[in-house]
């Protein structure tokens, strides 16, 4: 029997890079296993997540499926969203697109300049069971975790918000100054998530203007969360440290975050990107480019 082919994108919103499949006329089944050996950096075509654009049961533009880089399904991925988003306006020639989620629907529109998206997020979840957290905390703002001694802990009281996945904050005076590539993997799997949670370091370094590093679970250290901008931005704005519009300075470049107190929504805008197409065998996952997309591909990439 002929092995299946299947074309693909690689995309990326400011570094955080996607492989995205359209299932809308044929579904995609990977395993886990495989979709982990995909988005290995070294042997694979390397990735953040893999986006699965299928039919939406709601009869809205499509839905959206997103895997880890580790194979596990989450429910939101704010860039990966701004990324699809692009594919359908483009298709569909509108400038407003629904996106069904596993976190529900989301809407994406145009915005001022090249391949630049907004995504409305839709509302923050700031209760303790909403996080979820597995005990009870009254103000979210700041919870007791901290990392290192108890008398001079390194990280402490962290703020948390639900952006579609649960984010913990730390605010620090530098962003740099911490190994969160070892502490991120601990916090991440911190008995208080039941259900484990991105870490950021964040620090306001100007009016309105955050600086943010991201472990992002299951995946690691990225260039850019967007759903961690969302969560910082909120939570900078409910501790009056930054407005309700804020620029989220990531390491993959700036994201744009509104917190939209008409309506408690979530907006937030940014650049997006196809770095090339491909093709997959999905039975032996090798796999080839076949074009260019939006800019020269990056030395090392491709087979």
């Amino acid at each position: 029997m002929a092995s299946e082919t299947r074309p693909f994108l690689k995309m990326n919103g400011l570094g955080n890079d996607f492989v995205v499949w359209d299932a809308r006329e044929k579904p995609l089944h990977l395993s886990n296993e495989a979709i982990a050996k995909l988005g290995d950096r070294e042997n694979g075509i390397g990735f953040d997540q893999m986006i699965t654009v299928e039919r939406s049961k709601l009869g809205v533009d499509a839905f959206m499926r997103i895997h880890n880089q580790n194979g596990g399904e989450v429910s939101a991925c704010g860039n990966a969203t701004r990324c699809i988003g692009r594919l359908l306006m483009e298709e569909a020639g509108k400038d407003l697109v629904t996106i069904e989620t596993s976190a529900g629907l989301l809407h994406a529109f145009d915005a001022p300049g090249p391949n630049c998206i907004t995504v409305d997020m839709g509302e923050p979840r700031l209760e303790w069971d909403q996080i979820p957290l597995a005990e009870e905390f009254a103000d979210t703002r700041a919870i007791e975790l901290q990392v290192g001694p108890i008398d001079d802990p390194i990280l402490h009281t962290p703020a948390v918000v639900n952006m579609g996945n649960p984010h913990a904050i730390f605010w620090v005076d530098d962003v740099e100054g911490y190994e969160l590539e070892r502490v991120g993997p601990l916090l991440e799997r911190h008995p208080i998530f039941p259900e484990f949670a991105n870490i950021s370091l964040a620090h306001v370094f100007d009016e309105d203007q955050i600086r943010v590093k991201v472990w992002e679970r299951g995946v690691g250290l990225t260039l850019a969360c967007g759903t961690a901008a969302c969560a910082v931005g909120v939570a900078a704005a409910r501790d009056s440290k930054a407005g309700r519009r804020t620029t989220i300075h990531l390491p993959g470049g700036p994201i744009g975050i509104e917190w939209r107190e008409r309506d408690n929504h979530v907006l937030m805008t940014g650049l997006t990107e196809i770095e090339f197409e491909g093709e997959v065998d999905v039975d032996t996952l090798a796999w080839r480019k076949t074009a260019d997309g939006d800019a020269p591909l990056e030395a090392g990439t491709g087979s």
